[in-house]
């Protein structure tokens, strides 16, 4: 006599009520972008510009994937998500790529929570959620390559920008700016005032990102 093995499904979970399963998928997609934003971003880059975003895009995808689950839809749905706000960056104001990391994680987030099948797949869920805010932690935080930055300067020993002078000229923009720059791009030059635009690279462990660049014409 065969005896089959019980199989725990949302309905045995939640007591068949869909209201709770959603209010259960809610708290943990809650307490998993907290964590993500206010945890791990925040204290780090202290920018309150995106929590709001970070937060307000997780949730907005969480009740619509959550909403328009049915299993016909809910695969190419999640990802025409994906597709939607992976042309964010080139569409709407310049985000770094690093928020642009925390926005994507914060997306994904709302639709493994709302999508995936608590059937068979509760430890699964779980895992994947505490999976991805740990590998956040470490790589924001561990990680630390060095970052190539660069500004543009206004130069006027216009005699040093030869290019039989180039490694002269490298060190005198050394000297002047502090910076430990290894290699310069030489812009537009004015011989009536006898200076050159020349964008410096120089590596640091911080993205460094200015405001008071500009390529165009001086008045």
């Amino acid at each position: 006599m065969n005896f089959e093995e019980p199989v725990l499904s949302a309905q045995v979970y939640f007591g068949g009520s869909r209201l709770a399963e959603f209010g259960f998928r809610f708290a943990l997609n809650a307490l998993v972008i907290f964590l993500l934003v206010r945890i791990i971003y925040y204290p780090r880059h202290r920018n309150k510009d995106f929590l709001f975003s970070f937060f307000l895009f997780n949730i907005i995808n969480f009740i619509i994937c959550y909403l328009l689950s049915s299993a016909t839809i809910k695969i190419g749905f999640a990802f025409g998500l994906f597709a939607i706000f992976s042309i964010i960056r080139y569409r709407s104001v310049s985000v770094p790529i690093r928020e642009m990391a925390y926005l994507l994680t914060s997306v994904t987030i709302g639709i493994l929570n709302a999508l995936s099948s608590l059937d068979t797949g509760l430890p699964e869920l779980l895992i994947s959620n505490g999976v991805l805010l740990l590998l956040t932690f470490v790589l924001d935080r561990k990680v630390t390559l060095p970052h190539e930055n660069s500004q543009m300067v206004i130069y006027e020993k216009i005699e040093l920008i030869k290019p039989e002078n180039r490694n002269q000229l490298i060190e005198d923009l050394k000297s002047r700016t502090g910076l430990p720059i290894h290699r310069i791009e030489i812009g537009r030059i004015d011989l009536m005032r006898d200076s050159a635009k020349i964008r410096i690279f120089y590596l640091s462990q911080e993205s460094q990102s200015s405001s008071f660049d500009s390529d165009g014409d001086d008045d």
